[in-house]
């Protein structure tokens, strides 16, 4: 579990000035994988007390653009964040409740994939989102059934 001085650390190693946003902001992503932007607020608050909506907005824009977050956006969801970054996985979302896991590459080297075109591009990363059911809404779906088919 990473302390404050290893944030810390980490700030400074991408040349970001250390300040308690940028601390508390990080270490709310480290905690909280997949948090959207609202859950990572109410954290920060709990932590720092009184932040602004555009203080939190603006270091997750300076963390992202560092690469020290890493920024998705499943469609139909608001963005989330997650401080696993550099190592190309994917994801996995429920389409039911919108839980979000990681899953690691399928198979070989980032980026995971060989497009079947490349178009001239240089690609270094594949972003992948699998979709299915999660295993609480596949029990609730299998007991709702069930209560469906008695009535």
């Amino acid at each position: 579990m990473p302390t404050t001085a290893d944030f810390e650390r980490v700030l400074r190693g991408a040349a970001l000035r250390v300040t308690r946003p940028r601390v508390a902001v990080l270490s709310a992503v480290h905690d909280h994988p997949h948090a959207d932007t609202a859950s990572l607020i109410g954290v920060v608050r709990a932590d720092l007390g009184e932040v602004s909506h555009q203080a939190v907005y603006d270091v997750l824009n300076a963390l992202t653009s560092a690469g020290l977050v890493r920024r998705i956006e499943p469609e139909g969801s608001v963005a989330r964040y997650e401080a696993r970054v550099g190592d190309n996985h994917h994801h996995v979302v429920c389409r039911s409740c919108g839980a979000i896991a990681d899953v690691d590459c399928a198979v070989g080297a980032a980026p995971c994939l060989t497009a079947s075109d490349d178009h001239g591009f240089v690609i270094d990363e594949a972003e992948v989102i699998y979709w299915g059911l999660c295993p609480d809404c596949t029990t609730a779906t299998h007991t709702d059934s069930r209560k469906d088919s008695r009535v």
